[in-house]
């Protein structure tokens, strides 16, 4: 090879990398997402989320990346999901479950996390809503008159009911504050509650029989990613078991349940897009107040209501945000 030729071959050699790095795809910001249930369960969330960040210019694949876990229901799995996002180092870890939280929490204390979740005070997640402190904000759904709300609700809904069984999950931290908040109410409206625990999905069947032994008139049955994940098993059974039962959401009325009071999560996920795009632009998680859900909806069944033998009251039905005939 003559000299020339081979001082222009290595020049353009030389020359690839820089070509290559040229052309190197842009990097985007990384988002992390932690469902508590299947992807499917909560895919109206989860939409509702991309499309807060499309809306913010935030495009999957185009502006931004996303990286999703989803627990399917088993909460002995989340901290695993955690710990593998925070090894992709993502700039923003979002947690659609108290338990993801919790565990977020425990995993980092650099990276910001927007958090949905109930009660973040009294979890110990953060110190205020007004002043979070640390690396986490997000918003709240707890209201202290919630609970005490649907055992209201129930009790228009099943005239003389004294005997209210509660389906919740000990191994969550939430229900135990959905627990004594729901207790405290009862007792105040001469309600008797019976506890029925449920840890895994093979609890659900046990659980209701043990309310029909326990001659409970009817059912409220707290959220959190088992019983969001099953709530379709959880419905049937309720109606199997003749049991008027109670939800926090919607969506366990939109697959056939009675009533059911509380946020709505499309709402919550969607609000939670703009903590991240600001996070995204350089503000800190602890200079972001959290956001307390202030409007929660009433949804009623009306043929589950038929099915059930009851009648629903007129005062109920003005109230009511929404009728599924």
């Amino acid at each position: 090879m003559k000299r020339r030729e081979f001082i222009t071959l290595f020049a353009g050699a030389g020359m690839w990398p820089l070509a290559v790095r040229a052309q190197a795809p842009p990097k985007f910001p990384l988002v992390g997402y932690i469902g508590g249930a299947s992807r499917t369960a909560m895919a109206h969330g989860f939409e509702a989320f991309r499309e807060g960040l499309k809306e913010l210019g935030y495009i999957e694949g185009q502006t931004i990346a996303l990286e999703s876990r989803w627990a399917e229901g088993r909460a002995e799995r989340i901290p695993e999901l955690v710990a593998e996002l925070v090894g992709l180092k993502v700039d923003v870890l979002v947690t659609g479950v108290s338990s993801a939280a919790l565990a977020a929490k425990e995993a980092t204390g650099t990276i910001p996390i927007v958090m949905v979740t109930a009660d973040p005070v009294r979890l110990g997640l953060v110190a205020s809503l007004a002043r979070p402190g640390g690396n986490l904000t997000g918003l709240s759904y707890f209201n202290e008159a919630l609970l005490g709300k649907r055992v209201e609700l129930i009790m228009e809904l099943v005239p003389g009911l004294v005997r209210l069984a509660v389906l919740r999950n000990p191994l969550v931290a939430i229900h135990a504050i959905f627990w004594q908040e729901t207790e405290l109410a009862a007792r105040k409206l001469g309600v008797e509650l019976q506890p029925i625990e449920v840890r895994e999905p093979e609890d659900f069947e046990a659980a209701f029989a043990a309310a029909r032994r326990g001659n409970a008139q009817a059912l409220i049955a707290f959220d959190d990613a088992l019983t969001v994940g099953h709530r379709r098993r959880i419905v049937a059974l309720a109606a199997s078991s003749r049991l008027p039962a109670m939800y926090g959401l919607r969506e366990f009325t939109d697959d056939g349940g009675l009533i059911s009071y509380g946020p709505s999560f499309v709402v919550l996920f969607k609000r939670a897009a703009n903590f991240v795009g600001k996070i995204l632009n350089g503000a800190k998680p602890a200079d972001l107040p959290i956001e307390q859900s202030t409007t929660f909806e009433l949804v009623i069944h009306r043929k589950t209501a038929k099915e059930l033998g009851l009648t629903i009251p007129p005062t109920v039905l003005a109230r009511a945000d929404e009728v599924i005939e």
